[in-house]
């Protein structure tokens, strides 16, 4: 009697355990679904809010530049025409009326205000808006702007370059262009530096510029400074990344997308 009891028992018993041990399993893939999909959920939120960002940020940019262009052909094409136009009237005054030198009149040092005048609009012209990366791409910019450099005896800069190198979209080029100008100014402001070695080189998917003086290094203040925050948006608005290298001078590792 006490047998049939116990089979009973677990005639009932072993069922319920069992839908228990299923609703169990059910919960437990069921949280885990939900877990997956929340996760899910999350990364996509942070990939839009990762992706406006980054559109906010190009879309800053853009309009910086932009305004940057507006303003060196603003720069070009009025202020340097009429300040042409009062050189000519200057030099054409000197040739009509040679006794005015003699007066005390110096027109000579007027046309050579003039003169520096033009070439200064000219120089914040081509910084605003680089004439030569537009005509002719970034490596031939930069090698012109660093002959530049050289020659003026104040510093000097070994540029490494691949022979073939990769054309980038404008946007692309615009923004290391800026980069390098920015690293090369920090130098040249702060570093106290008589040389500067820059590595640019590729891979199949990479460009890696590696900038190095042999100065002091910058200033805390400089490191946390708007020029390189600047630069930090520029690299993060074309998906690279700027790191800076601790040791002697200022070292910079940079590295952006093909």
């Amino acid at each position: 009697m006490e047998a049939t009891q116990e089979i009973d028992f677990l005639n009932i018993l072993l069922p319920l355990v069992v839908v228990i041990f299923i609703i169990a399993i059910s919960v437990f893939l069921l949280n885990q679904h939900f877990q997956k999909n929340l996760y899910r959920q999350k990364l996509e939120q942070e990939e839009l809010q990762n992706k406006y960002q980054k559109e906010l940020l190009q879309s800053n940019i853009e309009a910086q530049e932009s305004e940057r262009k507006r303003i060196a052909k603003d720069l070009h094409d009025e202020l340097g025409a009429t300040l042409s136009i009062a050189r000519m009237h200057l030099v054409r005054l000197e040739q009509m009326h040679p006794s005015l030198e003699s007066k005390g009149l110096s027109l000579g040092n007027v046309r050579s205000i003039i003169e520096s005048s033009i070439s200064s609009v000219r120089q914040i012209s081509h910084h605003l808006m680089p004439t030569q990366l537009e005509a002719f791409g970034l490596i031939r910019a930069l090698q012109s702007m660093v002959d530049q450099i050289n020659e003026s005896k104040q510093i000097e800069i070994d540029l490494s370059v691949p022979s073939n190198p990769t054309k980038f979209s404008w946007e692309k080029e615009l923004s290391l262009y800026r980069i390098f100008m920015e690293l090369i100014q920090n130098t040249l402001k702060h570093s106290k530096a008589t040389k500067i070695d820059i590595n640019y080189s590729e891979d199949w998917e990479h460009v890696f510029i590696e900038f190095k003086d042999n100065g002091i290094g910058l200033p805390k203040e400089t490191i946390h400074g708007l020029g390189l925050k600047s630069m930090e948006a520029r690299i993060k608005s074309i998906g690279g990344s700027l790191e800076f290298i601790q040791g002697d001078g200022f070292n910079a590792r940079l590295r952006a997308p093909i």
